[in-house]
């Protein structure tokens, strides 16, 4: 199979967004009538199998995978990527599908923002004048300073900062280890810390609402597996701005299934904060090659 294969890198990317924005809304619908923590518990205890399998099948088996010299920002970034979803899934509960991931959108623009002190990468006029734009985008959706802000509209905030942090700390520990080994770690060290704080949380479930814990476990590990494939067959840079769909597949499932409202700022601020993502994007893109 090509490595480099952009209309099938494409088309994965696409199912995987579509996947992802079905876990969001089962993760919605279950975090309305059960405690977040409970939710995201018996999804890591499937996720962290899922992750133990494919390690084990990966080159060098599990031993390799969890060979790290640098344990402890890997079990940070597991237990950060966690709470991260923690924030996020009640943040669905909050504010809906739409507004949420209006305003979670703007990751990629803080992760640009952050690369420099972080990372020590060079970020130039054009990308900060795109995080500007960004940041206006956000600034529509949230409204601030005016009578219909809500506090709540900070959650989705929240969780795009410690994911764009996530995603930092990824590329930082990827200096060193490989993708089978972060992923691992992801996995094994989120559902330690879950079960930890999870447990205490724990409450009886109807027999349907298993039915769709365990639909939720299986989107969970499909999204993960169509994401690993992705970037099996295609340039991360080819595939990433397609990534943004998962907005629209979420803002379908809350119109359509949650009866939530599509307000003229959010559909505004959320254009522009998409366009300035997939610029920076297209301008990372080009450093790339230059370098």
């Amino acid at each position: 199979m090509s490595q480099n294969n952009a209309p099938l890198g494409i088309g994965l990317m696409i199912a995987t967004t579509f996947v992802f924005a079905m876990q969001d809304g089962i993760s919605q619908h279950l975090a309305r009538e059960y405690n977040v923590m409970m939710i995201v518990m018996v999804r890591y205890w499937f996720f962290a199998a899922f992750v133990i399998a494919v390690a084990s099948r990966a080159k060098g088996g599990l031993r390799q995978a969890v060979r790290t010299d640098q344990p402890k920002l890997q079990i940070f970034r597991g237990v950060l990527l966690a709470a991260e979803i923690c924030i996020a899934v009640q943040g669905f509960v909050y504010l809906g599908l739409i507004e949420s991931h209006a305003v979670f959108a703007c990751y990629p623009l803080l992760i640009a923002a952050l690369s420099g002190p972080v990372l020590g990468e060079k970020v130039g006029w054009r990308r900060w004048a795109a995080i500007g734009v960004g940041f206006i985008g956000m600034l529509i959706i949230l409204q601030p300073g005016t009578g219909v802000f809500s506090p709540y509209a900070l959650i989705p905030l929240v969780s795009a900062l410690m994911f764009a942090l996530y995603g930092l700390l990824t590329r930082f520990v990827a200096r060193q280890d490989s993708a089978a080994t972060s992923f691992f770690w992801t996995g094994v060290s989120g559902a330690v810390l879950m079960t930890i704080v999870g447990i205490a949380f724990w409450e009886p479930m109807s027999g349907p609402d298993w039915l769709w814990m365990g639909l939720l476990c299986l989107t969970g590990a499909g999204g993960h597996f169509l994401l690993i494939k992705t970037y099996e067959v295609a340039e991360a840079s080819s595939v990433q701005p397609f990534a943004y769909l998962q907005l629209v597949w979420a803002s379908s499932l809350g119109l359509l299934i949650f009866a939530e409202q599509l307000r003229t700022n959010v559909v505004i601020g959320a254009s522009l904060i998409v366009a300035a993502g997939i610029f920076t994007l297209v301008r990372e893109r080009m450093a790339a090659r230059r370098v």
